[in-house]
């Protein structure tokens, strides 16, 4: 068994932070960011047992800004 490094990306909706590992597509969530994260993390670790991912490079992620209408 080897450790690879995800991503997680979240947000809060509401009283709840959603996190999502893009290169796996999993999601999950808690009422912390500590607790999304671990959940996204069971969550992770138990989709890959089953559908394991062929080795890729690190995705590449920046940030942009856009205009908006406020």
């Amino acid at each position: 068994m080897s450790n690879r490094t995800f991503t997680a990306v979240l947000h809060k909706e509401d009283d709840i932070y959603v996190a999502e590992c893009p290169e796996v597509g999993t999601v999950s969530q808690g009422y912390t960011i500590e607790e999304a994260i671990a959940n996204l993390k069971e969550a992770t670790e138990l989709y890959l047992e089953e559908f394991p991912l062929e080795e890729t490079s690190a995705p590449l992620m920046t940030t942009f800004e856009a205009a908006v209408n406020a």
